[in-house]
């Protein structure tokens, strides 16, 4: 497999304050990949370093091919019409006029609009459009889906999935897990300005798989404190809450001892890892 991008010991600081400390990763061409973290973490200076748009201090960065770019936040003068816009953009790249691309993101509809008058997710749907433009090899997306309505974002993704399926290497920054989980091959987690993680969502779950917080709700609640391969975690809303390693024998070994001393179990619940849930730990993880 051949990159499409390589980033080493790239760092940047604001005057005294260094917010990138020696990143390094590579992307595949034609995988979805995300940089995730909280904000502050450093995800749009990566990319604005990457994209050109901002000078990194030091380290190397190496792109093979073209790219495009839809910004974290993006705007157009507020009287242009999408199609303008991309007659505009057009002649900027020196880049043939792309009917196919006004057909795929039906710019047409929106002919008589101007940018103003746009919805969100229209807007969106044209900052896309306008990154498509010249076919570029690469593309950059910096929270794409931020602020669009349930029927906005799915068909965002659609027209991302379509962008994998041609070939196209997507990097993207994003703060939904659901969405990185359904649409990214491979994810970087940034704490602090360095790499906290790199790989697949499932390598990231997997070593917490094997665990499940279980709650349980009784009549009498009871703390079981000495199981094995258990840890008490308290109780939530009316909920003994157990953090299992061995979910089968620690859910029969509740089940046990509520029955020998006649306990009612109102409610059971199992709750597993979730990659939303390993990102909040490494957020608090000590990286020094």
């Amino acid at each position: 497999m051949s990159y499409a991008m390589k980033v080493s010991e790239l760092t940047k600081s604001y005057s005294s304050n260094i917010v990138i400390k020696g990143i390094s990763f590579e992307v595949e061409e034609g995988e979805i990949f995300a940089l995730l973290g909280i904000n502050g973490a450093g995800k749009t200076t990566i990319l604005e370093c990457i994209e050109g748009l901002r000078k990194h201090d030091s380290g190397t960065i190496s792109v093979n091919g073209n790219i495009g770019v839809q910004l974290q936040s993006s705007s157009l003068p507020e009287n242009i019409k999408p199609l303008e816009a991309m007659k505009l953009f057009s002649k900027w790249k020196n880049a043939e006029y792309d009917e196919e691309l006004i057909n795929t993101f039906e710019l047409s509809k929106l002919s008589d609009k101007q940018y103003k008058q746009l919805s969100t997710g229209q807007k969106r749907r044209v900052h896309l459009a306008l990154s498509l433009i010249g076919n570029p090899d690469i593309i950059f997306l910096d929270e794409p889906t931020a602020g669009l309505d349930v029927e906005g974002r799915a068909a965002l993704h659609d027209e991302i999935r379509k962008l994998k399926n041609i070939g196209k290497t997507i990097i993207m920054a994003s703060h939904d897990m659901a969405e990185v989980e359904s649409l990214c091959d491979k994810i970087a987690i940034l704490k602090e300005g360095k790499l906290a993680f790199i790989g697949t969502a499932n390598e990231l779950t997997r070593k917490a798989s094997q665990q499940a917080t279980i709650l349980l709700r009784t009549i009498n609640p009871f703390k079981m404190d000495k199981l094995k391969d258990c840890t008490y975690q308290g109780q939530h809303q009316g909920y003994d809450m157990y953090l299992a390693e061995n979910l089968g024998d620690v859910m029969l070994e509740l089940l046990a001892y509520a029955k020998k001393t006649d306990n009612t179990v109102i409610d059971i619940k199992v709750e597993k890892s979730t990659l939303e849930k390993r990102f909040m730990d490494i957020a608090k993880e000590d990286l020094s």
